[in-house]
């Protein structure tokens, strides 16, 4: 990328990054990718991490997202790397931080760890960094100082991201659902949208007992993407083979006009990597509903 469309892209709302693309890469309705989280992938094995993109490109997903761990120790001589993963032929949807413990002040990542992942990110030719949190809930309520510190916390983030010409999505788990919503929907109404986009996990959600297509269709606008799962019970199986009915969620996407991402996620509870066993009966499931 040229140091002039880098310039353009940064000043495009946090969720338009992918609509900047040439109309030859655009296709009507959602992209298809996929998470890499289903593979047992070694952070610093890039052979590894590029034979898992193999797969899902011979399986017909069109991007993929992944953990930081799995790249970050490519930072220090992007470019050789960039050009690997650009040859795999799948757009690089984004880099996500999740931890077990984040900055008790924001309850995202530290400044540090984003100002890295984005620098990084962006020389690999990444589309967004994708931050979750830890949720803000305690007793039946979210605290407005809790809340307006994320949501500062979500801004200064967002604006190191953009300035380096890459998007920011939150990602949520279950507790932002928690008290009838009260965090989820108060981080989408008090944040930028020119500088905040979401990435709304489906499992949680529906686990959480949320209305995903009413919940997608109020709000899809900030919505860069979808992870989708499903389960049996308490136990997460191949998407399409549980007790999940996405055709409601299909339907509301496709008749939107939504060309945001769907993304496959066979991550598990347990620590198990099915890889492809799970990775391709969810790409037939997401076929089936989008006819692509």
């Amino acid at each position: 990328m040229d140091l002039s469309r880098r310039a353009f892209l940064s000043c495009l709302p946090a969720g338009a990054v992918l609509t900047a693309l040439p109309l030859s890469a655009a296709a009507a309705g959602p992209r298809i990718g996929s998470q890499t989280n289903a593979w047992p992938l070694k952070p610093g094995d890039f052979p590894m991490f590029l034979g898992v993109l193999g797969e899902l490109k011979a399986l017909g997903f069109e991007g993929f997202e992944t953990s930081f761990r799995n790249v970050q120790a490519l930072y220090a001589d992007p470019a050789p790397a960039r050009a690997r993963l650009e040859r795999s032929g799948l757009a690089f949807f984004g880099v996500h931080i999740f931890l077990n413990e984040y900055d008790p002040r924001t309850r995202v990542a530290p400044m540090d760890l984003v100002k890295t992942t984005a620098d990084g990110a962006a020389a690999l030719g990444a589309q967004r960094v994708i931050l979750s949190g830890a949720g803000l809930e305690r007793d039946g309520r979210v605290a407005e100082d809790d809340l307006a510190q994320k949501v500062a916390g979500l801004h200064e983030a967002a604006r190191y991201c953009r300035a380096r010409g890459l998007a920011l999505a939150y990602h949520n788990h279950g507790p932002e659902f928690a008290a009838g919503g009260a965090e989820i929907n108060g981080l989408i109404a008090r944040t930028d949208p020119a500088l905040v986009s979401f990435l709304l996990d489906g499992g949680w959600a529906y686990r959480a007992g949320v209305d995903l297509a009413a919940f997608f269709t109020k709000h899809r606008a900030r919505l860069a993407g979808l992870h989708l799962r499903d389960f049996k019970g308490e136990q997460q199986v191949p998407l399409g083979h549980g007790e999940v009915d996405w055709a409601p969620l299909a339907s509301a996407i496709r008749e939107s006009g939504w060309d945001g991402w769907v993304l496959a996620e066979e991550e598990r509870a347990d620590g198990s990597k099915p890889g492809a066993a799970a990775a391709a009966p969810a790409r037939d499931t997401l076929r089936k509903l989008f006819g692509r």
